[in-house]
């Protein structure tokens, strides 16, 4: 798989399949980045570890919706759905590289979904939160620390798989026609308290 920040190696190869709702972002073509980079506060954060996650999880989104937009347009549009983080809403202590590459996907997703809007290529947003097999949680995290994530959070567990795909099935397809840059959340009330 080539890396989400080359922009060479999106432009190299085709992103859209047709599925029965319409255009599709192909498996490896779509950019839910997941990087986190270091954890340090702003004053102390490292250049490099800055500029790799947002290479990774801004850049890399970007590139995508650059190649994937041209695309839509000859079968007459479609639906993008970026995929998120709660960090897209919500600050977090540490993570000022990775918060400020989810708030910048919010607001590159709403600009294209402006922009775009009359050429019916919505530009759709997922706020995703805590889902209990995600790679951050299952193998970044000690059995404390996942107990620790699931007291954050109201409803007192972790989001399942099955709860965020439904959400981009509907986004994807016609029976959300009237919705465009719109941010969604899944993740428990989490951002709510």
């Amino acid at each position: 798989m080539r890396p989400l920040n080359d922009f060479p190696a999106w432009e190299s190869r085709p992103l859209l399949q047709t599925v029965d709702h319409g255009p599709s972002c192909t498996g490896d073509g779509s950019a839910h980045a997941l990087f986190g980079g270091p954890t340090a506060p702003v004053g102390e954060y490292p250049i490099d570890g800055w500029d790799e996650v947002i290479a990774v999880n801004l850049s890399g989104v970007f590139y995508g919706m650059r190649q994937q937009i041209p695309a839509m347009k000859a079968p007459g549009g479609g639906s993008i759905v970026n995929m998120g983080s709660i960090l897209s809403a919500v600050e977090f202590r540490g993570s000022v590289a990775y918060v400020a590459a989810k708030h910048g996907v919010r607001g590159l997703t709403k600009n294209a979904a402006l922009e775009y809007a009359p050429d019916k290529h919505p530009g759709e947003r997922r706020g995703s939160g805590l889902h209990q097999d995600s790679t951050v949680v299952e193998k970044g995290l000690d059995a404390a620390a996942q107990k620790a994530l699931v007291g954050l959070h109201p409803m007192g567990r972790l989001g399942e798989p099955n709860e965020a795909a439904e959400l981009v099935l509907w986004l994807s397809s016609d029976k959300a026609s009237f919705v465009t840059g719109a941010y969604y959340t899944i993740d428990g009330g989490y951002p709510a308290q």
